[in-house]
């Protein structure tokens, strides 16, 4: 058996925790072999990955921090992130034209192909890791999970920024 973040329980800790830690292993797990494929295919990091994915989703562009705030890392992170890009004429920054002190960040056509080739591979690898799991299964996983990020927050505060 390997060892992962569920080695840690015994017969006597809470469900919920149990629960917790089998969703945080299994995420762990498919990221760390999504971010091993990343590199050894492409060369590229997830984090590279996942800020491309942002802009071919808002192809108007996005500007730093609204990429900070939905890679939910900090706007230093995307400032490196989007350097090591614009480098490689992946991304390229252009004047925000709401606001002209500000930049917002969009793909290149050569960012948007490497992307489109990128995002098809990594959906196969997704679809690979999950094989095992059927339809049906995948269906009721989706449904009881859409229901805790329900619950999840509908806790938080109505007048949290």
């Amino acid at each position: 058996m390997q060892l992962d973040l569920e080695s840690r329980l015994t017969k006597d800790h809470h469900q919920s925790l149990k629960l917790w830690l089998r969703m945080l292993s299994c995420t762990t797990k498919i990221e760390t072999e999504i971010r091993s494929r990343l590199r050894a295919e492409f060369g590229i990091t997830l984090p590279r990955f996942d800020l491309m994915a942002q802009l071919e989703r808002h192809p108007e562009g996005l500007r730093m921090g609204e990429l900070s705030k939905r890679m939910m890392v900090t706007g230093g992170n995307v400032t490196g992130i989007t350097d090591q890009l614009e480098q490689e004429n992946l991304v390229v920054r252009v004047p925000d034209p709401k606001d002209g002190r500000a930049f917002s960040v969009k793909l290149t056509p050569a960012g948007r192909k490497a992307f489109a080739q990128m995002a098809a591979v990594h959906e196969s690898w997704v679809a690979e890791l999950l094989q095992e799991i059927s339809q049906e299964d995948k269906g009721k996983l989706i449904e009881l999970l859409s229901q805790m990020k329900g619950h999840l927050y509908a806790r938080e505060p109505k007048d949290k920024p």
